[in-house]
């Protein structure tokens, strides 16, 4: 948002000009290897479970991460960040001769970071109204306490485990079936198996994250022009499909692989 009447020229032609935006205050960046997750599996696929002979892991996806920022006590400026990262877990099971089933489940991660945040408890009042509200309402009050974002790829699935009831291992047992969601439990197909005297999935992921803390505030920056779009947008008919399909390039890639990566280290130790 360009705050209006508060430009200041120079000698260089270009304009200064006080902007609200989202300042980053502090950010980390990590590489986490999370050993023996504990995988809550489906109703179906825990009895796939039961009898499979071998698993194979597949994928594994973020459905959700719940953020949450507290001040740090007795440390002003100071935050703890806590990121709560569910993950939909699919592997392949097989069960003898034939072709292998999917299995899916849910692993959860619990992560924590403290950042540097900045002080100030000021609150702001809008303008704006209720959207969804038939009636003139305002919206409700908010601080300028920062904010957390948490940017994260999809993990690598490093390896998976299967656990006997005997053998009681103790692996990162994170969640249970009461503490799921129910926006995360209608992205599976059936409700999650309880019990413990049946088999268990373990996986370990790999995990790559960024975590950084933002505050609403106000910059001075240089300003050149508005930036008006000089491409227009062409309408496509018909008659100019062929036309248009012919300036496509051969996607030589798609038929022929690159060997680009053929002299780079392949991280074995080893060099090709």
């Amino acid at each position: 948002m360009i705050l209006p009447d508060n430009r200041i020229s120079n000698s260089c032609g270009k304009d200064s000009v006080c902007i609200q935006t989202r300042k980053v205050y502090d950010a980390c960046r990590s590489q986490d290897c999370l050993e023996d997750l504990r995988v809550l599996l489906t109703n179906e696929s825990q009895a796939i479970l039961e009898r499979a002979i071998n698993v194979k892991p597949k994928t594994a996806s973020i459905l959700w991460t719940y953020v949450d920022v507290e001040p740090v006590p007795f440390n002003d400026g100071f935050y703890t960040v806590d990121a709560k990262l569910f993950y939909r877990i699919t592997a392949d099971a097989f069960c003898g001769i034939g072709r292998p089933v999917e299995i899916e489940g849910l692993a959860t991660f619990d992560k924590r970071a403290i950042l540097y945040g900045s002080e100030g408890k000021a609150k702001t009042f809008s303008s704006q109204m209720v959207a969804t509200s038939s009636e003139d309402i305002q919206l409700r009050p908010r601080t300028n306490l920062p904010i957390a974002t948490i940017e994260a790829v999809d993990p690598i699935v490093l390896s998976t485990r299967v656990v006997e009831p005997c053998d009681h291992f103790c692996g990162c047992e994170t969640c249970c079936c009461g503490e799921v969601p129910d926006a995360i439990c209608t992205c599976f197909r059936s409700p999650f198996a309880t019990g413990d005297n049946c088999r268990r999935l373990y996986v370990t992921l790999g995990q790559f994250s960024i975590m950084r803390l933002e505050r609403d505030t106000q910059l001075l920056i240089p300003s050149f022009d508005y930036c008006i779009p000089e491409k227009e947008c062409p309408s496509t008919v018909d008659g100019d499909v062929c036309d248009m399909f012919s300036r496509f390039r051969f996607p030589t890639n798609e038929f022929f692989p690159p060997d680009n990566g053929a002299d780079h280290d392949c991280g074995c130790g080893c060099k090709k």
